[in-house]
């Protein structure tokens, strides 16, 4: 399998979730702005929405949207536990916080990234953002984890969105049981061995690479294609 990636995007979750599973695929990075593989491809003609991720099987076969590449990848080894049985009501519960993630805290940091909106208007994302968190705080009140008290692939895809939150100068010390989430997923060592790989940059120098995916890097014409491969 290939991953095709950018550094601090979403991809970041797929590429979390081969590494807790142990998983042999490679790394493709991909330049945003020139749509160009570090490898010399075409990213276009692997994904002609021309974002990451993307996941090229063996077969040739391309899977790409986060939500269903990170259940697609679970249930290659299902017995790792990283998602529920497919048909089963625990299945269509973490279908449910993925779609959460996706439409209500990576689709509503979106607008954030974009440069041109006055921050005025920025604050009421903001706010928005801010009740979802109070939801998630108050999942975590109870729980490790989204689904309980086990790890899996809706974990991943909120630690990726989520640490993109100090680039808006957001605090999660605001809702210390998501910090404490944040804290506990960043020690798991295949999360380290992702962000080692990925080349994620936690410095405030190099925040403005955040996000470079679908929902996010859309929303900034100026942010869109911010890294240059190595």
């Amino acid at each position: 399998m290939k991953l095709y990636f950018a550094p601090d995007a979403c991809s970041l979750s797929p590429h979390i979730v081969l590494r807790e599973l142990g998983l042999p695929f490679d790394l493709v990075r991909v330049d945003n702005k020139t749509k160009k593989t570090a490898d010399g491809g075409d990213f276009l003609g692997v994904n002609p929405k021309g974002y990451v991720a993307a996941l090229q099987l063996d077969d040739g076969e391309v899977l790409t949207e986060g939500p269903a590449i990170v259940q697609y990848i679970a249930d290659l080894k299902p017995e790792a536990g990283l998602a529920p049985a497919n048909g089963t009501w625990e299945r269509v519960r973490l279908q449910e916080w993925l779609n959460f993630i996706a439409t209500e805290i990576h689709a509503g940091a979106s607008p954030l990234f974009n440069a041109a909106i006055p921050e005025t208007v920025k604050a009421i994302f903001k706010e928005r953002l801010f009740r979802r968190f109070d939801t998630l705080a108050a999942t975590f009140a109870d729980r490790d984890y989204l689904m309980g008290e086990r790890f899996g692939v809706a974990d991943s895809y909120l630690f990726t969105v989520l640490r993109w939150m100090d680039r808006f100068a957001i605090d999660l010390d605001r809702w210390p049981a998501i910090a404490a989430f944040m804290e506990r997923v960043g020690r798991r060592p295949a999360v380290q061995a992702a962000l080692a790989a990925d080349g994620a940059r936690p410095s405030p120098d190099d925040r403005a690479t955040f996000g470079n995916c679908g929902n996010c890097a859309s929303a900034d014409p100026a942010f869109r294609g911010h890294i240059a491969l190595m």
